[in-house]
């Protein structure tokens, strides 16, 4: 590694040069917080993964999009395979040999290796996977194979929010069952949406038995309906929603009990609040759509926008955007906003204490953003994912598109134009006082941190730059055909 220095009056930029950049890379991954960036490349026939300039076992190939970082970005874990002596023969055979290398060190060999997986635990210390051994299919979790069945449903792969216990969906013979933390559960004619309350410590899972559906949870058969739909514990464990149809009609199911009969429940939908005692809801009634709020039908309209009813952060407050005749409009505790052509997906947010909403509009051909009902001036697009609130919720700051040229707005002031602005910018620091963005600049990618643009590079990763809680930026970048980390130190 080579460190390089430079300053200004507000930070001080290091670079650290990880290694030369591949001619060729496939399946590239990056990590969460955009530091981090895994990839394959060929050495020799033979395929190699490269985690930030550092190269891996060599095998003979490498399975596709397979390259999963941690959600901290400080594991990664992805799918190889072997030939074996005899390719062309067992590649006939379907006896190509897989496994699973997390950190580097490879793992027992396969059959198969279930496409989605090796899937990481949320605080990242574990790992798990779906692998095929002859004709049966099992889940290896850290290292040590579950028992075997004749298929692990699909995507059902699941560790609990605090990482300390597994479950998944199995076939065996004609019937489903579910595993938890290794042990199978009462076997149904069939199963589908299987959670873990925030806590782990429950577990709730569709089940179909004959022609009905019904939802166990911890180990407990609710009533039987024609069809569950989508299934969700509260933010504090305590309570579980979910969707089912009874007949043509469907109803929202809290805590046992059956909301009122609809002809249809919006994707998405029930959602709790932050503190679980509220819900929300979508629905469609004759045609008309409405948001059911603790039981409480609000006003029809025309079109309710997709995603479904954001709480604020306390619980007390919910937005959502509705359509009414040709226009769109965000409702705010029940009270309707301006008239627009349009309302972007993803929108509207609030701020992390509630007390401000934000969401971008459509006017006639231009685009703006509206916070706490004061429109803000006229662009010709509105980038997605922002705008964005600082977490004191005391700043706001969004991308937006002027003729060809792009800018940051923060805090109503525009900065400067650039070519483009990265799609996961902009972000505030912990503290909400420092906002930064990266930004196309000709040929050359920089990074902007309070107005003030850094070095140029070659190009950056997807999903930088992040600031972490000490208040230093960071992200990986090219120059030159050398990958480096830079970090920029805030000088006091």
């Amino acid at each position: 590694m080579q460190k390089v220095e430079c300053a200004d009056a507000q930070y001080r930029v290091e670079e650290i040069r990880l290694g030369p950049r591949d001619t060729v890379i496939k399946f590239p991954a990056f990590s969460n917080d955009g530091c981090h960036l895994a990839y394959a490349t060929r050495r020799d026939g033979n395929w190699v993964v490269v985690v930030d300039g550092a190269e891996g076992p060599e095998y003979d190939g490498i399975w596709k999009e397979s390259i999963v970082f941690s959600p901290d970005g400080e594991r990664v874990a992805y799918v190889a395979y072997k030939k074996g002596t005899w390719w062309m023969v067992w590649a006939a055979e379907g006896r190509t040999k897989s496994l699973v290398v997390v950190d580097g060190v490879p793992g027992p060999e396969y059959d198969g290796i279930e496409e989605g997986t090796p899937v990481f635990s949320p605080d990242g210390k574990r790992v798990a996977y779906v692998a095929k051994k002859g004709r049966k299919w099992l889940v290896v979790v850290d290292g040590v194979p579950g028992p075997e069945y004749d298929r692990i449903g699909e995507g059902t792969l699941l560790f609990s929010p605090d990482s300390q216990r597994v479950a998944y969906g199995a076939k065996k013979g004609g019937k489903e069952l579910v595993v938890v933390d290794g042990v199978p559960g009462p076997e149904y004619d069939g199963g589908a949406a299987l959670v873990f309350s925030p806590d782990g410590q429950r577990v709730a899972y569709g089940v179909r038995q004959g022609a009905k559906w019904m939802v166990i949870v911890d180990g407990v058969a609710g009533p039987e309906y024609d069809g569950i739909g989508a299934l969700v514990f509260s933010p504090d464990g305590q309570r579980v929603a979910y969707v089912a149809k009874k007949g043509g009609k469907a109803v929202v199911v809290v805590d046992g009990v059956a909301g009122p009969e609809y002809d249809g429940i919006g994707e998405g939908t029930p959602v709790f609040s932050p503190g679980g005692q509220r819900v929300a809801y979508v629905a469609d009634k004759d045609g008309n759509w409405l948001v059911v709020v603790d039981g409480v039908a609000g006003p029809e309209c025309d079109d309710i926008m997709e995603g479904r009813p954001v709480f604020s952060p306390d619980g007390t407050r919910v937005a959502y955007a509705a359509k009414k005749g040709t226009k769109w409009l965000v409702l705010v505790d029940g009270l309707a906003g301006a008239d627009y052509d349009g309302i972007m997906e993803g929108t509207p947010v609030f701020s992390p204490d509630g007390q401000q909403v934000a969401y971008a509009a459509k006017k006639g051909e231009k685009m703006l953003v509206v916070v706490d009902a004061v429109a803000g001036p006229e662009y010709d697009g509105i980038m997605e994912g922002t705008p964005v609130f600082s977490p004191d919720g005391k700043r706001v700051a969004y991308a937006a598109q002027k003729g060809p040229k792009w800018l940051v707005v923060v805090d109503g002031v525009p900065g400067p134009e650039y070519d483009g602005i990265g799609a996961s910018s902009p972000v505030f620091s912990a503290d909400g006082k420092r906002v930064a963005y990266s930004a196309e600049k000709g040929p050359k990618t920089i990074v902007v941190v309070d107005g003030v643009p850094g070095p140029e590079y070659d190009g950056m990763i997807p999903n930088g730059p992040t600031f972490h809680k000490d208040g230093v930026l960071e992200y990986l970048a090219g120059r030159d055909e050398a990958l480096y980390r830079v970090k920029h130190h805030p000088i006091q």
